[in-house]
């Protein structure tokens, strides 16, 4: 990995998780294991053996609308952490403000494993709008079949669409199926930015992600250099213990993004702009 700006390399993805201090909600969310946990100080144990200086912590589904544990881990370092959050739409403008001022720069709708409806109700295009109007992100995680229904409301939404995961919405998905089709779409029209995240969960470590490469070149032409993003997704979430290891999933980067220049974007520069971190130097 080529150096970087001092401080600045960004994890654009992963969970707190401490039910010692925040317990889990009821409801349809994953509820973590106890080997799964990662607190805010495994968390900065983690970004000093890696070198991460920022991330954007995304609300997990094991915590339904209770964003409490992420914005306790904002506020230990607002400078450098944002978050996203995960809300049931009827909160009022009081309580949104209140994320926004703890770090809050966007609402994450976890379709493939929270709630599935959240953007089929007759509801959503007000709640996207809502969301817009604030100037904030709208993460979507989801199925293929899920990302080939809700595109079309995204799109003529106008909010800016942070795609999880690669946006491929399942293992040994073809490049031609119906929601990857649509994830292109949404890196064309210049309104969405592709999380390079979470490999493992559709396709396989130990050969290098072999599966995916194709898909990945898709989006790569897709999503300028300038709507990319890097995560780590941990605290691996799901998985057997030990399948992935944080350093390897950072060095995965190096092979989709060879330029130094465009890992820097993914890394640095795009973070700083999408999220609102402060400038760093070039």
């Amino acid at each position: 990995m080529t150096p970087m700006p001092g401080g600045a390399l960004t994890d654009s993805h992963l969970h707190v998780i401490d039910p010692a201090r925040f317990p889990f909600a009821g409801g349809p969310g994953y509820r973590p294991l106890p080997h799964e946990a990662g607190t805010r100080e495994d968390m900065a144990a983690v970004f000093a053996a890696n070198g991460i200086g920022r991330a954007l912590l995304v609300q997990p589904s094991g915590y339904g609308f209770d964003n409490s544990a992420m914005l306790d881990a904002i506020a230990v370092a607002p400078t450098r952490f944002r978050g996203i959050a995960v809300i049931d739409g009827r909160e009022p403008d009081a309580e949104l403000q209140r994320l926004a001022d703890g770090g809050v720069v966007g609402v994450r709708f976890n379709l493939a494993s929270f709630i599935g409806t959240a953007l089929s109700g007759q509801d959503a295009p007000q709640l996207l709008d809502r969301i817009r109007r604030r100037g904030w992100l709208v993460q979507v995680h989801a199925t293929d079949a899920q990302w080939a229904e809700v595109t079309p409301l995204l799109l003529a939404s106008g909010v800016t669409v942070l795609v999880d995961h690669f946006g491929i919405g399942g293992r040994d998905l073809a490049t031609d199926a119906p929601g990857f089709r649509a994830v292109l779409a949404l890196g064309r029209s210049e309104r969405a930015i592709v999380k390079l995240s979470a490999p493992f969960r559709v396709a396989d470590p130990g050969d290098g992600y072999a599966a995916i490469a194709p898909h990945v070149a898709m989006l790569l032409d897709a999503f300028p250099p300038d709507r990319r993003l890097w995560g780590s997704d941990w605290p691996f979430l799901a998985l057997p213990e030990g399948i992935v290891d944080y350093a390897a999933s950072l060095a995965a980067l190096d092979r989709w993004l060879p330029d130094p220049g465009e890992r820097e974007l993914a890394l640095v520069h795009n973070p700083t702009r999408f999220f609102g971190f402060a400038e760093v130097p070039a």
